[in-house]
């Protein structure tokens, strides 16, 4: 089972309004830097709801979605 769980994120958008995500700033004050961005994609969480843009990224080597909700940022996490 999965809980959505909202991240605050540094992106940088470019001159064409395309977002990439650099950084993730976990509930617990982790942050994460993302390596890759994989893809973009309009779709949204099948586990938990929600977004508008799906984010397929790599973090620590690993991928993983971040999601974009009408100016929010969200992650699937395990409960």
């Amino acid at each position: 089972m999965y809980k959505k769980v909202y991240v605050d994120v540094v992106v940088l958008q470019d001159k064409y309004g395309k977002c990439r995500p650099l950084r993730i700033q976990w509930e617990d004050g982790t942050v994460y830097s993302v390596e890759r961005l994989i893809n973009r994609c309009h779709t949204c969480s099948r586990a938990v709801g929600g977004g508008q843009m799906r984010y397929t990224i790599q973090i620590n080597g690993r991928e993983t979605f971040l999601y974009e909700d009408n100016g929010r940022w969200f992650v699937e996490a395990k409960c």
